[in-house]
């Protein structure tokens, strides 16, 4: 169990065993859980859906376009959806926190450069304060990228193209061109660079999309998301982090989604068997249903566990809380708890960045002695074994618009139950897409080739500091067995005969052999698992 929590997190979301309780009796609605009683009309209908919002007809739009061919009226007819919500609030995706990196991948020797919402930023340590920065990612005299600049001998953030230097609060501080009896421009407001809120929580970088004064104090008034276990010492914490080629509606609905897990991640994912099988992979009717919907996300239901969405960016699973049994130590009778954490970030149009976190309450041990570069191999695989797929998806449904979502998919079931619940959220709230304030076009680029679709290394392991160092370790070692290969040969070349025993020449060739043999083996799994690895489901 702990191996495989470690390896794949979405293996668990695969819904309890039959054996476990699932959707408690009361609630009929297919999607949407009702806490209160609503009175509906009868709807002869082959579509669920459209039996649960018949009884309130303007909260209905997303599923209006399911089939409406007549079928016998099922004896469980589910009840129209209960929603809090606030008329007429709307979610503004620039007053919102958004999370950058994990805080265990950045290095604070250098900047480092990334996309947020559509904003280039520089992510830098500024020793002086003792702080994570976040700066717009042009310097103001040329527009140079300052991601390629460095942290100069007195800390501040340095322009490599011409020497302008900024501190944290993102002034000025030396402009080398000029004279000493000239203007002090560089106290000019035009010379300064724009700096964002920033913060650190949960072990995450988190910055503010807006760097007008009035919001400095936004920490005070509004804080991100919050997620207990990652901060709980008595649960694991291990992050990592890729940049994905597709948007950020794919990566969410993706995450939302158990029941493709048998399937898609057939054979790299253990998941819960049936007790009857209808196919090879295990599939099976699961039970999920949405509690609460509003502006500020939703809660589901999903048998094993709760789930929370917390937009933008957040999905957050967790086990049920179970006390343990009457008369039992509560030290030596600890519960097993666990939790998904998604942290899905809007990139651009067609890209996104995935932050996960999986915390456990036991297995400590198990992520003090393996490396986290041996827990991201088993995870970049699974990322992988979907990936194609999803990047298609999302081509064909930019092509129906995401206005046309329900009428293009077709969703009957109440595995899709969260897919459908984000969807709605988006909807109705969000404006049905990432606002990017007009800097694309929305057309996607082209599908690049698989060898870069695929590529792990600048989409994750340049990011990751224990990829990173395992990948030049790992490199180093090849080149060793080669050296050690080679020299063995040379010696027992250069060793006239007699001079050295049978059996001394012999081994030495083995050892040139198996150092040939493991350099080659080496660099098969140095490719493999951080450059390229492809995936053909059609062999699974």
């Amino acid at each position: 169990m702990e191996t495989m929590i470690s390896f794949s997190a979405p293996s668990f979301l695969h819904i309890p065993t039959p054996h476990e309780p699932t959707t408690p009796p009361l609630r009929k609605s297919m999607f949407f859980s009702t806490t209160t009683t609503t009175n509906t009309t009868t709807q002869v209908t082959n579509s669920p859906l459209l039996s649960i919002v018949h009884g309130n007809k303007s909260k209905s739009k997303l599923f209006t376009a399911l089939s409406p061919s007549p079928l016998t009226e099922s004896s469980n007819t589910p009840e129209a959806e209960t929603e809090v919500e606030s008329k007429g609030e709307k979610f503004d995706w620039y007053s919102q926190w958004y999370p950058v990196m994990p805080i265990c991948d950045l290095d604070k020797r250098a900047p480092h450069g990334k996309k947020v919402l559509g904003i280039d930023v520089v992510v830098w340590w500024d020793r002086n304060e003792s702080a994570w920065k976040v700066f717009d990612d042009a310097c103001p005299h040329r527009l140079a990228p300052l991601s390629e600049g460095r942290i100069d001998q007195w800390g501040r953030l340095q322009c490599v193209y011409h020497g302008w230097c900024f501190n944290g609060s993102g002034d000025c501080k030396l402009i080398p061109q000029a004279p000493p009896d000239a203007p002090p421009f560089h106290t000019f407001k035009k010379a300064c660079v724009a700096a964002y809120p920033s913060t650190v929580q949960s072990g995450i970088l988190w910055f503010w999309p807006n760097s007008d004064p009035q919001y400095k104090d936004i920490l005070e008034r509004k804080k991100p998301p919050y997620i207990p276990e990652i901060d709980d010492p008595s649960y694991t914490s291990l992050m990592g982090n890729r940049d994905i080629p597709y948007g950020y509606e794919v990566l969410i609905e993706n995450l939302m989604d158990p029941a493709h897990v048998p399937y898609a991640h057939y054979g790299i994912m253990r998941t819960q068997k049936p007790k009857v099988k209808v196919d090879r992979e295990g599939g099976r009717p699961l039970e999920l249903a949405i509690e609460k919907l509003d502006v500020n996300g939703f809660l589901a239901e999903q048998g094993w566990s709760k789930s929370k969405f917390m937009p933008p960016c957040v999905f957050y699973a967790y086990s049920h809380d179970q006390p343990a049994p009457s008369g039992e130590n509560q030290k030596s009778s600890k519960q097993k708890k666990f939790s998904l954490i998604f942290v899905c970030i809007p990139v651009s149009p067609g890209k996104s960045r995935l932050i996960w976190c999986f915390p456990r309450n036991f297995g400590l041990w198990m992520d003090k002695i393996v490396p986290r570069w041996f827990f991201h191999v088993g995870q970049n695989l699974i990322l992988d074994s979907d990936l194609y797929l999803l990047h298609v998806e999302e081509y064909k449904l930019m092509d129906v618009g995401s206005a046309n979502w329900a009428k293009a998919c077709f969703v009957p079931t109440k595995s899709d139950a969260l897919v459908v619940g984000f969807r709605k959220w988006l909807n109705k709230y969000a404006g049905g897409q990432v606002d990017w304030r007009g800097k694309y076009s929305g057309v996607l680029a082209p599908t690049p080739p698989r060898e870069q679709l695929f590529d792990r290394y600048w989409s994750h392991v340049v990011n990751c500091r224990s990829c990173n160092l395992a990948y030049k370790s790992l490199n180093v070692a090849e080149v060793a067995l080669q050296i050690i290969c080679v020299a063995s040969i040379g010696i027992v070349a250069a060793m006239k005969q007699g001079t050295m025993s049978t059996f001394t020449r012999s081994s030495m060739v083995v050892v040139a052999v198996l150092s040939f043999a493991l350099s080659r083996w080496l660099a098969h799994f140095i490719y493999k698992n951080f450059r390229y690895h492809d995936y053909n489901h059609a062999f699974r």
